[in-house]
């Protein structure tokens, strides 16, 4: 899938380019990679040990502050506000998810 398009943030694979409500959104290497591991799987839980390995090419890890710190930034940027996301969620103990449509029920961070 080369184009993903949810909540109007849009993402091409291979032009490594996304959008957020058509303007262009300046990410680094690693947050267009968890960008796009997240709304390639909108509406699924993603779990932090497929994230780190899809976006950080690897099995190990000893912290969860990466990906926490990654995610920060790529919220920031979205305009996504961490303690009331309507965006990227995450779900206790499973992961994080990209949503598909504004969620009825807050969840927290």
């Amino acid at each position: 899938m080369d184009m993903c398009n949810v909540q109007g943030v849009e993402v091409s694979a291979s032009a490594r380019k996304a959008w957020l409500n058509g303007e262009d959104l300046q990410l680094t290497a690693k947050e267009f990679d968890l960008l796009y591991a997240l709304i390639s799987n909108a509406g699924r839980v993603v779990s932090r040990e497929q994230l780190m390995h899809d976006v950080w090419n690897t099995s190990f890890w000893t912290s969860t502050k990466t990906i926490d710190v990654h995610v920060g930034w790529l919220r920031r940027k979205l305009g996504d506000d961490a303690r009331h996301p309507r965006l990227i969620t995450t779900v206790r103990g499973r992961g994080l998810r990209f949503e598909v449509g504004p969620q009825a029920e807050a969840r927290s961070s």
